[in-house]
């Protein structure tokens, strides 16, 4: 067989995207089934896709609550999504080869790392060892906390259960919950006085969306060792997130009785913390979102469209595309030509790419919730709230999602298959391209800016 006559195979890029697809489209298939909801009637079509890309792309937008309307084993198959959407699914068919003793091929170990957003293969099977059994310590961990918790409120079978469920959804960034049983579509507002529980889904949060890199940048490194800019960039820019956030919304909320001005200070600041924290991509919620001041959904909105870090379980433009874009806001002030921090300059390709996810982004949200808004005839920061929680796999509402027509529940699935996978994939793309300088130097055009 000729060269020509060759059987092109697919690049990364594309073997994502329809791996994604078909884990969303099985998914689709089981939660139509009649033994996936209580009611024992099949959940249609559009709930069922909805619910399976939510799940795939650990959003947490939901057009029915959880605990209601699925049966055990509609809920154990969205848990399943989850897990899968949250590690990647090259991540678990790798953990199964390692398992059974199968040899990772090298088209298999490149796979790995563009899924992680890692273009270096050295050590890529150790990292994904590292990831796999950190993923399910940290899970395991944080379920038998909060097992403990829950089991005093369910029974230990139920605690047990939402023990498990909740520190998956939790460290996978997805924000579905099982607290229907208590109140339907009410997450874990029930819990706001409780630090057992919201100090450890705050930290399994926080964990699962600093990213796979950064874990292991920290592990390999001693206390006092060099960490690289990547890691440096994530950790600092992830802790000025949190810290503003949770000032800001101790201050906006303050006074608010519709939400924590009843509360006493140290509630206020520990439920200004977890709103700060599950802002970022989590989902789950302890303060109503329609009750919040005015600043505090303006706030909502920035933290959500942000999110996490790459490589991670959470989703937005990410960490290091805000860092990128501020560093080189801020260079021309300082009389550089590049962008800098740490001692260290910031590629110029770094620039490029993070402005184009960024204008992507917001390309993506404004006329997402245009759609919405003319379809559904809402409030256009309404829709835009719902747009910008599914493109940054979020999953927290004011209520409107379950209201909305089919058109626009196609829209937040496109938005939310566009942020988990659309992102991830130009990452991807920018890892995959070749990087050299062209030799034909076009002649340069002035242009006036500002």
């Amino acid at each position: 067989m000729t060269h020509k006559h060759r059987k092109k195979s697919m690049d990364p890029v594309q073997i994502i995207v329809i791996g994604f697809s078909l884990v969303i489209l099985l998914g689709t298939l089981l939660l139509m089934m009649p033994f996936s909801t209580r009611s024992g009637e099949s959940a249609g079509v559009v709930t069922s896709l909805f619910t399976a890309t939510s799940a795939t792309c650990v959003t947490g937008l939901v057009m029915e609550d959880t605990y209601t309307f699925w049966s055990p084993i509609g809920q154990s198959v969205i848990l399943l999504l989850i897990q899968i959407g949250g590690l990647g699914f090259m991540m678990i068919a790798a953990g199964f080869s390692i398992m059974v003793g199968r040899r990772i091929t090298m088209r298999e170990r490149l796979l790995i790392g563009k899924s992680m957003n890692v273009d270096d293969l050295a050590g890529i099977v150790r990292l994904a060892k590292g990831v796999i059994i950190g993923t399910f310590s940290f899970e395991i961990a944080g379920a038998l906390i909060l097992a403990l918790r829950f089991s005093k409120d369910f029974g230990w079978w139920d605690g047990l259960v939402k023990g498990i469920w909740h520190s998956v959804s939790a460290f996978c960034n997805a924000g579905f919950d099982l607290m229907g049983e208590v109140k339907p579509l009410s997450s874990l507002e029930v819990y706001l006085r409780d630090p057992a529980i919201t100090l450890t889904i705050s930290l399994l949060i926080i964990i699962g969306g600093l990213g796979f890199y950064v874990w292991s940048d920290i592990v390999s490194n001693p206390p006092n060792g060099k960490l690289r800019l990547h890691t440096k960039l994530v950790l600092t820019t992830t802790g000025l997130l949190l810290a503003l956030g949770t000032v800001a919304f101790f201050m906006f909320e303050y006074h608010n009785p519709a939400t924590i001005g009843n509360e006493s200070t140290g509630v206020k600041l520990m439920a200004s913390f977890f709103q700060s924290t599950t802002a970022r991509t989590a989902g789950f919620n302890q303060m109503p979102q329609d009750a919040l001041t005015s600043p505090s959904r303006a706030m909502t909105d920035i933290l959500m469209f942000i999110g996490g870090s790459p490589g991670s379980t959470a989703g937005g433009i990410k960490t290091t595309t805000l860092a990128v874009l501020i560093l080189a806001a801020i260079a021309p002030f300082k009389g550089k030509n590049n962008a800098s921090a740490f001692g260290k300059r910031v590629p110029q390709r770094a620039v490029n790419d993070a402005l184009s996810v960024f204008v992507i982004g917001i390309a993506a949200v404004t006329f997402g919730a245009f759609g919405v808004a003319v379809i559904d005839g809402v409030p256009y920061f309404e829709a835009l709230f719902e747009c910008i929680s599914a493109f940054a796999t979020v999953g927290l509402s004011r209520g409107l999602t379950p209201t909305l027509s089919v058109l626009s529940h196609l829209i937040l699935i496109v938005l939310m298959f566009l942020g988990r996978v659309g992102i991830m994939t130009i990452g991807v793309a920018a890892l995959l391209r070749d990087h050299t300088e062209s030799k034909i130097i076009l002649p340069e055009g002035k242009i006036m800016i500002g």
